[in-house]
């Protein structure tokens, strides 16, 4: 059965694509974004539209309510979900997304973590205030983990500084110890390659259209009904509009932030889809991946 997956940062374009490959190949869609899950969140996780889905089978779109609990393994189900009824059909699978993580750990098997104590997320917090120590301590108790990272690269130090506290033990080993088989062999990979600079506008003019489509409305109404608490709730485009719905921003800084926040996620996605995978992706201009991808369906 034909699979393949199409990555790349925000506003990218990947999206579009993948539409136009289901439309044309008659293909299922499963999308990798940890946003698109939630029902209600429509404009702040820029899913495609119902009229853009069409007649598309889609898995991974509008499968929790925001107040829902989550955890990667979802995407787990959600992959065999989409398999089986891509291969029942004889349709070929499209992944796609922005969220790589998810595909990294379905292509390598995923490690089990450990709860994490309030305690020792407070210790994270306050080791994380000296970067330079922080990524002195990875260097010297877990260069295998240190020399992968980019330098200063607050999210993973976060997470590493996590289960060295709560477990003791040396991250990458305890990761290789707990590791479970991957769900996917082998799998073609897409990768959306663009100048950052035309990103960044591609992302500011996506932002200022999201604001005039009510994504002010809808974060108004996810805050009335959901509060601040859930996960989701925390995600850029959603927080950035609590702090202007709370009097904190005006109208452009709104605009501002979240596009400034956007590219910075955007830049992380590129290093990390550059850097984690150890299957060769296939990177090209969006213009000209239709004609790259086309002889694998």
């Amino acid at each position: 059965m034909v699979k393949i997956a199409i990555l790349g940062p925000t506003a990218s374009g990947k999206t579009a694509l993948a539409l136009w490959l289901a439309n044309r190949f008659n293909g299922v869609i499963l999308s990798l974004d940890s946003l698109a899950l939630y029902k209600k969140i429509d404009i702040a996780s820029a899913k495609p539209t119902l009229k853009e889905r069409g007649k598309i089978v889609h898995f991974g779109i509008d499968v929790l309510y925001p107040n829902e609990p989550f955890n990667v393994t979802l995407f787990f189900e959600l992959y065999q979900e989409a398999y089986d009824f891509a291969k029942k059909h004889n349709q070929p699978l499209i992944i796609v997304g922005g969220t790589s993580f998810y595909l990294k750990a379905m292509l390598e098997g995923l490690s089990s973590k450990p709860p994490i104590s309030a305690m020792t997320k407070e210790r994270v917090q306050l080791a994380l205030k000296d970067l330079n120590n922080a990524q002195a301590l990875a260097w010297a108790i877990d260069p295998d983990f240190a020399k992968k990272v980019q330098k200063f690269d607050r999210y993973r130090l976060e997470k590493w500084l996590e289960l060295f506290f709560e477990t003791g033990q040396i991250p990458t080993r305890y990761q290789l110890r707990t590791k479970q088989p991957p769900i996917i062999d082998k799998l073609p990979i897409f990768e959306v390659q663009i100048e950052r600079a035309v990103l960044r506008e591609k992302i500011r003019s996506r932002t200022k259209k999201m604001v005039q489509n009510g994504l002010i409305e809808e974060v108004k109404f996810l805050y009335k009904h959901y509060g601040k608490e859930p996960s989701c709730m925390k995600a850029i485009g959603i927080k950035e509009t609590i702090e202007y719905l709370e009097g904190r921003y005006d109208l452009n800084t709104l605009i501002e932030q979240i596009t400034i926040h956007t590219a910075q996620l955007a830049k992380r996605q590129q290093t990390f889809n550059k850097t984690q995978f150890s299957s060769p992706i296939i990177r090209a201009p969006l213009d000209q991946l239709k004609d790259l991808i086309t002889p694998y369906m």
